[in-house]
């Protein structure tokens, strides 16, 4: 009776020594385990090449673990991490901004490509936080007094872009457009161009211009119009003449180039419908990604270093998304922008950001940075705070700086060139 006594006493205490000695469950295996059972509900049983980039902070020596778990819950669904043989393929990147940690794997099953995200918790209390690595700053475009009025207007008349040429500057408002030229105290007004031809806008008028290949006019686009503008340059010797541009505008349907796209081939222009009727454009482009857009506010090239060229896209509803290797996705991390982004060339990180605008109608908006590695958007700068609320933002010509239409709490209105330095 000792001995047995003894035996169970030796067994309990070597049970002890096992159940402290197990590992605590580690952090990584509930994503682990919801990111598995996404990816295997798109490919079902069968084999898959597995591929994992970290964007976050989480410690590289962190990673080995994560495919352990993955793998083996994939294992347990059925799913079968295999070599380069296989022809399906997940591409899972760890990502995360300063609110949240976010799993994105792209999963390639033939030639359809779907995407799986998982959320991961206990990223506030983190130690490494996200770093800004980029500044941005703004300079107003000094504006004098003209022959009737200031560029500042009320809100019948608000401003939808500007364009600057060696010739003059160009306000494309909602009823006009108006040239300036640069004189002692600013940008002093010319002559103003009526759009008798443009349609009825309900709210928020939206409207482009754009250079011509010589440089020495412009294209706007706006509501159901669209006007050629052409410059005659004085004589030498004679003062500058309001009577060297002229404008003509003709009621038009045709889609508004949005974005340029340089090929080995050349350049390609990219142009959208625009629904003149409800403010917005309505998702059918041409040349085709080869996805059917939703209807969207805005949309932006954006070069990508490993995958080459995708258009952001900045959906009605509010949702921005990523459209590459003919595949529409999901972008995170947005949800705070406004409905106007434009791209910029800053050279910092990865070379190319977008520039957001807050989300809402504040009195005071503001702008910010954010790099997108994957098809999340992480924050690279601290916000940029605006004189009241942007109402437009544009790239402009080279890349290196943006444009941005600010209307103020007077319901007056300012351009500002935004540009960025690196921290």
């Amino acid at each position: 009776m000792k001995l047995i006594r003894l035996a169970v006493m030796v067994a309990s205490v070597l049970a002890g020594l096992t159940a402290s000695a197990a590992p605590a469950p580690s952090l990584w295996e509930k994503p682990a385990m919801e990111m598995a059972g996404q990816i295997a509900g798109i490919l079902g049983p069968g084999q898959a090449q597995l591929t994992i980039r970290n964007l976050s902070t989480i410690p590289n020596g962190e990673i080995p673990a994560i495919r352990r778990l993955l793998e083996r819950e994939l294992k347990t669904l059925g799913v079968l991490v295999s070599g380069a043989e296989s022809a399906n393929a997940v591409h899972l990147t760890l990502s995360e901004n300063q609110r949240e940690r976010l799993w994105v794997a792209e999963v390639i099953e033939g030639n359809e490509t779907r995407v799986a995200m998982v959320q991961v918790d206990n990223v506030v209390d983190r130690a490494v936080p996200v770093q800004e690595h980029i500044v941005l700053h703004k300079e107003s475009i000094p504006f004098g007094h003209g022959l009737s009025r200031p560029l500042y207007n009320p809100l019948d008349d608000p401003v939808l872009a500007m364009l600057l040429t060696r010739n003059g500057l160009f306000v494309l408002r909602q009823n006009e457009i108006t040239v300036f030229f640069f004189g002692e105290v600013g940008y002093i007004e010319q002559k103003e161009f009526a759009i008798a031809e443009r349609k009825s806008s309900p709210r928020d008028p939206r409207g482009m211009l754009l250079p011509t290949a010589d440089g020495n006019g412009f294209t706007a686009f706006t509501a159901g119009a669209e006007c050629i503008g052409g410059f005659t340059p004085p004589e030498t010797g004679t003062a500058h003449s309001e009577n060297g541009w002229t404008v003509h505008c003709s009621a038009s349907d045709d889609p508004w180039p949005i974005a340029q796209e340089e090929t080995a081939n050349g350049s390609t222009t990219i142009k959208a419908f625009y629904n003149a009727a409800r403010n917005y454009f309505t998702g059918v482009i041409t040349p085709s990604f080869g996805e059917d857009l939703p209807p969207f506010y805005t949309a932006a090239l954006l070069p990508r270093p490993a995958e080459g060229t995708a258009l952001l896209v900045g959906g009605i509803d509010g949702k921005v998304q990523l459209v590459e290797n003919g595949a529409l996705k999901a972008v995170a991390g947005a949800r705070d922008w406004g409905s106007d982004f434009a791209v910029l060339h800053s050279g910092c990180g990865s070379g190319w950001q977008i520039v957001a605008s807050g989300s809402g109608e504040a009195a005071i908006d503001s702008l910010r940075v954010y790099e997108l590695p994957a098809n999340e958007a992480v924050p690279a700068s601290s916000a940029l705070p605006m004189n009241g609320t942007v109402t437009a933002l544009w790239t402009a010509p080279g890349g290196k700086s943006v444009f941005a239409v600010v209307r103020g709490t007077t319901n007056e209105y300012e351009v500002d060139r935004v540009t960025a330095s690196c921290n």
